[in-house]
């Protein structure tokens, strides 16, 4: 499922209309759909149903929807914010079909408008669209102002005498739709389609119906939080047309396809070593979170690397794996750990590389040595070469997957991309990416497609950029955006359980970017399997760890809502 700019949409439709595949067929599915949308979300048959009109296609596609659902036998008011060309086919379509329509220039509209406002059961914001490209004024904003202030009084409490004392889903089994339930048609308006921006006037949607592929402004914040459920609904554009278009978001369908095939006849070797290299004595869970994380996601074999004295901690609780126990300063690594680790590598298809180590200087110094980065403070030694050792010979390390102190140790040297292999997988959280790039994690958070696709083609790597919303991007310039924003995952340790689902799908032989879309899905998608079962407060890094096999499942079978 593509995710695109406004230019890229406006582009497709083009194509699509000089391909045969006309504006008014793309307008009359669109239109149809959102009514499709509605209806199978509640029986419209007498509801109320007011249609808020703009001048332009957005307001086409809006008396597109408001024939169809007088079909149903919903009671529609279209309210025209514009006057509208009096040949317009939709409008006298929607005419022809005795919907009444109300125009906002005329004088008698405005008690009218606030009479439709007290009643309905459903509003259609169907007035700009993707088409905001300035601060809403005048008499839009007045328009947006009314709805706005009628939503409110009519969901506040007040208004309907009763008291919950269980939320309604306790009670119900089920959350009921609010009522006036709000739709809008591709983006609530004031939304920016690119940036996420949402305008002070605009009026939050209950259900957004955008059209034949998710734009940029819906997976960014604050506009993501303006959405309510969003809905992507086919025109008719052949998919073809839009092959150039590098960015993407994670489907169930596509994640599916590239999970690694589990034969009949396969042992443990078939499904790949992972070695874990992470822990201290502060941080005796995360190699235990990593570890659990790869297994479950289906490695053959799991081999942590921690500093010895936190083997007995781990060993209590990751029973499956084995163990390359290393020296150690009080509990943290120190470079020459690296010489009992370097002989147990042979064989391993993917390393892990950062949680839990710390920020100490001999852990950093560890980091260094492993990686073959050159140290800030060694740069001025001429002749001075990295080992992995401590010699001029370099380790031939596994296939890597490097987070948390990791890339707090990398963000210290200067170009460590150059000293790295091409395709690592960095997994870096705002904050970590901030420190990486040297920008501020506002100015990441405004831009995570943007600035993940560009720092992935500067680094040569591939970035998980984490967050509501994970974005995988790739050297090459593509990018996948994960459809999950779950803030029960916005807790301690589910990090190190998403970096060991990327290891142990890199393990497995996958390509280090589908590990890493691989992984970012998995781990989303056993977010939400965990707040089915116990909601998005409270919820454990280790619960996820139980319900990776089951995202799997659900994936091999498609059974994904």
């Amino acid at each position: 499922m593509k995710l695109v700019t406004v230019d890229e949409m406006k582009q497709l439709e083009q194509r699509s209309n000089e391909a045969g595949y006309g504006y008014d067929v793309m307008m009359e599915n669109a239109g149809r759909s959102v009514a499709e949308a509605i209806q199978e979300r509640m029986q419209v048959r007498g509801k109320r149903v007011l249609v808020l009109v703009g001048p332009g296609n957005n307001g086409g596609d809006g008396l597109v929807a408001a024939r169809y659902l007088s079909k149903t036998g919903a009671q529609i008011i279209c309210y025209l914010w514009k006057s509208r060309a009096s040949d317009d086919p939709n409008l006298e379509a929607a005419r022809e079909r005795n919907v009444h329509c109300m125009i906002g220039e005329d004088e008698s509209s405005g008690k009218m408008l606030s009479k439709a406002l007290q009643n309905a059961d459903v509003i259609i914001d169907a007035l700009l669209g993707t088409g905001v490209t300035r601060p809403i004024e005048g008499s839009l904003k007045e328009l947006l102002d009314r709805v706005r202030e009628a939503v409110h009084e009519r969901r506040s409490p007040a208004q309907t005498g009763l008291v919950h004392l269980l939320p309604p889903a306790v009670l119900h089994n089920e959350q009921p739709l609010p009522t006036p339930y709000i739709v809008a048609v591709d983006v609530p308006t004031g939304l920016h389609s690119d940036t996420g921006k949402v305008d002070p006037a605009t009026v939050p949607a209950d259900l957004t119906v955008t059209f034949a592929a998710a734009k940029r402004g819906q997976f960014l914040f604050p506009g993501a939080n303006a959405l309510g459920e969003l809905l992507i609904a086919h025109i008719g554009i052949d998919p073809a047309l839009a092959d150039s278009i590098a960015v993407e978001v994670a489907t169930a369908q596509s994640v599916s396809a590239l999970l690694p095939s589990r034969p009949s006849n396969a042992h443990k070797g078939t499904f790949g070593k992972a070695m874990v290299v992470a822990g201290s004595m502060n941080f005796t869970g995360a190699p235990y979170l990593c570890a659990s994380g790869a297994a479950r996601a289906g490695a053959g074999l799991v081999t942590l690397a921690p500093p010895q004295p936190i083997h007995a901690i781990l060993a209590s609780k990751f029973t499956e794996g084995t163990y390359v126990l290393l020296p150690h300063n009080l509990g943290v690594f120190v470079p020459s750990a690296i010489k009992v680790l370097a002989p147990h590598l042979a064989g391993y298809a993917a390393m892990l590389v950062g949680p839990g180590l710390g920020q100490e200087d001999e852990t950093t110094q560890f980091v260094y040595q492993l990686l073959g980065v050159t140290p800030p403070e060694q740069r001025r030694h001429i002749g001075f070469q990295p080992g992995a050792t401590g010699n001029e010979e370099t380790l031939d390390l596994p296939q890597l997957v490097i987070d948390a102190d990791g890339l707090n140790a990398l963000a210290k040297a200067d170009k460590w991309w150059d000293a790295l292999p091409d395709n690592c997988i960095l997994t870096p959280h705002p904050g970590e990416m901030a420190r990486l790039t040297g920008l501020e994690a506002s100015e990441i958070n405004e831009d995570r497609i943007g600035i993940a696709r560009e720092y992935a083609g500067k680094w040569g790597q591939v970035v998980i950029l984490k967050g509501a919303y994970t974005v995988v991007a790739a050297p090459d310039g593509r990018a996948t955006v994960m459809p999950f924003a779950n803030p029960g995952l916005a807790t301690a340790g589910t990090g190190d359980v998403l970096a060991g689902v990327t290891l142990g799908m890199l393990a497995q032989g996958l390509a280090p970017y589908n590990a890493a879309v691989c992984g970012a899905y998995l781990h989303g998608l056993a977010g939400e399997i965990v707040a089915e079962r116990v909601g998005r407060a409270g919820m454990l890094a280790g619960d996820l760890i139980p319900a990776i096999p089951e995202a799997i499942r659900r994936l091999r079978g498609m059974d994904v809502q």
